[in-house]
């Protein structure tokens, strides 16, 4: 019997139970951990979330949201939801590109640059990307993108050149390589922990959207913002498979209508956000502008050799999303 099979029984046991529970007038109670504060977009269409199940489910589920990664940190979310310590919790996909190469499909640099073409790329890998799912005892609710990526620096930066020896703050394996081909050292940094580390000196740079920019405030410490939209990450609010087999179908129905409004809303809301976060850095004394044409030829270079990275280790599954893609 696998880890997974064993934890399973004791969250089929604890829904099964809470949906008796709920016959008699209690609703199901569920955590869910977020990693990003209270006032990014990502967390408050959470919350947002939350009330549209209470309300499509006559408050058989009752969701909670912890934000921040006030419940579980970011990087143990995902194995939270697998083994039924929570029934439900949000991550960005890619992070979870190491153990399933397949789940990076949203990181292809200058693959999918804007929002209309990133929900194509969306529409592409879904039902693979929902397969790969399963198979890790999970399954998808919505899915919700960031802004475009860009990269953070504390100085000008005209090529690579400029980049050598600088500390990396790193949040999956793309971002990792990135620093590595750009001779930046990668360090592995929660959002959550990003500010402390930019202020005692751990990390000095890092490739993000201008939302985490805005979120963190990191005008205090950094002073350049260079605009690249090399990928729009997806985050995705994910369900414990067993908890969601236990539930009936009216449930299910009344929390997949409310999934689908909110991951159409949240995209939505990213959209329009994705300029007022560079007004916002640009208002607090940052240097907002478009990459060179040396930073981003090279960055190109690097995004070609990654995807061909990408191909080969997702294998024919990869292949098949980019074939839907371009097609």
């Amino acid at each position: 019997m696998t880890s997974f099979t064993k934890i399973a029984s004791t969250a089929i046991a604890g829904a099964v139970a809470a949906t008796t529970a709920f016959a008699d007038g209690h609703a199901q109670k569920w955590d869910m951990p977020m990693a990003y504060s209270a006032t990014n977009f990502h967390s408050e269409q959470g919350v947002m979330f939350a009330d549209r199940v209470r309300e499509y489910t006559n408050g058989a589920i009752d969701i909670t949201v912890h934000p921040g990664g006030s419940l579980f940190g970011g990087g143990d979310i995902k194995r939270a939801v697998q083994t039924g310590q929570v029934p439900i919790g949000e991550r960005f996909m890619s992070a979870h590109a190491n153990e399933a190469p397949l789940l990076g499909w949203d990181n292809l640099p200058f693959v999918a640059t804007t929002y209309a073409d990133n929900s194509k790329l969306w529409a592409a890998a879904k039902d693979t990307v929902n397969a790969q799912l399963a198979d890790l005892n999970l399954v998808a609710l919505y899915t919700c993108p960031w802004p475009g990526q860009g990269f953070y620096f504390n100085k000008e930066v005209a090529s690579s050149a400029d980049t050598q020896g600088i500390k990396f703050r790193s949040y999956n394996s793309a971002t990792a390589t990135f620093a590595e081909e750009l001779g930046m050292i990668p360090v592995q940094i929660e959002a959550a922990e990003l500010s402390q580390a930019l202020a005692t000196g751990v990390a000095s740079a890092f490739i993000s959207s201008g939302s985490t920019g805005y979120d963190r405030k990191v005008w205090e410490h950094l002073s350049h913002y260079y605009k690249v939209n090399a990928w729009l990450p997806r985050n995705y609010v994910m369900v414990n498979a067993q908890a969601w087999d236990a539930l009936g179908d009216d449930t299910k129905a009344g929390i997949q209508k409310a999934a689908d409004e909110t991951g159409a809303s949240c995209a939505a809301k990213s959209e329009e956000l994705a300029n007022f976060y560079f007004e916002e850095l640009a208002k607090n004394g940052m240097s907002v502008e478009d990459a060179g044409p040396d930073f981003l030829a090279e960055l190109k270079a690097i995004g070609e050799k990654m995807t061909a990275e990408w191909l080969e280790t997702a294998g024919a599954d990869g292949q098949k999303i980019l074939d839907a893609y371009n097609n």
